[in-house]
């Protein structure tokens, strides 16, 4: 029932208790519990809402730095990824493979910002080798959803 019930919330976390029920076909009281149950056990962290700027008249930039470290001796990269994710213009901070350990996503007002807070704030950080930045220029999809959609012509095609 938890993995039928994470399915269907990750994708629209708005669907009502009462329609998961029926969707599942047990006592909406058994999902409510269920779900109450996985927030608590820190299964479920959140709901988000899913906005695509780029149609509103708020200007955001979104930046994904890469960050070479020296991880802390006991620690590995925790400590620091601790660090950086306390900075309230950081969304994301992930450990990955490859040339760079962490990936960190944020948000800011204008490409300045971004860049003053990797200047001033990360790079300054006594376990931060180098950094990387990459600004996204634009988002097709993000976290499952299409947001560049493509209207298809809904005209009959004529043939002569």
């Amino acid at each position: 029932m938890r993995e039928q019930i994470l399915a269907i919330i990750e994708k629209n976390s708005r669907v009502d208790i009462n329609e998961l029920a029926v969707i599942l076909g047990i006592p909406e009281l058994d999902v409510a519990n269920e779900i109450k149950k996985m927030e608590e056990e820190g299964i479920i962290c959140g709901y988000h809402t899913l906005i695509d700027w780029e149609k509103t008249s708020i200007e955001k930039v979104s930046a994904l730095i890469e960050v070479r470290v020296t991880p802390q001796r006991g620690q590995g990269f925790d400590s620091i990824a601790e660090r950086i994710y306390k900075y309230p213009e950081v969304h994301a901070v992930y450990l990955i493979s490859g040339g760079y350990d962490l990936l960190v996503s944020l948000e800011g007002k204008t490409l300045k910002e971004v860049s003053t807070f990797v200047t001033d704030k990360l790079s300054t950080l006594e376990s931060v080798l180098s950094t990387a930045t990459h600004f996204v220029l634009k988002k097709y999809k993000d976290h499952g959803t299409i947001l560049d959609k493509k209207t298809e012509d809904e005209r009959m095609k004529v043939t002569p």
